[in-house]
């Protein structure tokens, strides 16, 4: 199923054809916040795990006008606080950087976890230091929890910023329970 959100960002699930893109997405440039460029294994790993993902679905990021791939997005289940939850996370090429497409691309994004049903939160967890990824989940209707102690990758520990979107809310407007 493909999402689109305002005409402007189309969601393609993510394929065996989008290798090229989580190379250009390992760059030292987008992965500063993430603890740097992963190795060419680990890549092949994760590029499977996009794949073959599930409860959640990875995706390619286009625009809707013309089809070209601007980044990458997704949601997957993650245990947070006693709870299943649904976890986002993106990335913006940078020659796309800057246009508002990352926050309508996490609106559909919700949307297709919405629509996927299971969980009634959808989480996202930059770090406190990445401006712009904050910006993306306030312009996306996220509500801040606060600051987080938060492991990735693996071994790598951050302060993070806890986002929370409440998937019953179909109008974006957030709950406190």
């Amino acid at each position: 199923m493909t999402f689109t959100d305002d005409s402007r960002v189309v969601l393609e699930p993510w394929s065996e054809d989008d290798f090229w893109l989580l190379r250009r997405i390992n760059s030292p440039e987008m992965t500063e916040h993430l603890g740097g460029p992963e190795t060419e294994e680990q890549l092949v790993r994760r590029h499977g795990r996009y794949v073959e993902l599930g409860p959640g679905r990875m995706y390619r990021v286009a625009l809707a006008e013309t089809g070209r791939t601007v980044g990458s997005i997704g949601y997957w289940e993650r245990e947070w606080n006693g709870e299943t939850v649904w976890e986002t996370g993106w990335g913006v090429l940078p020659e796309f950087q800057g246009r508002g497409l990352a926050p309508r691309a996490a609106r559909a994004v919700a949307e297709a976890a919405r629509t996927a049903g299971e969980h009634r939160f959808l989480h996202a967890f930059p770090s406190v230091h990445h401006t712009a990824s904050n910006a993306v989940c306030r312009k996306a209707g996220f509500r801040l929890l606060g600051e987080v102690a938060f492991e990735y990758p693996k071994g790598h520990w951050i302060t993070s910023n806890d986002w929370r979107l409440d998937l019953r809310e179909a109008d974006g407007k957030q709950t406190d329970t």
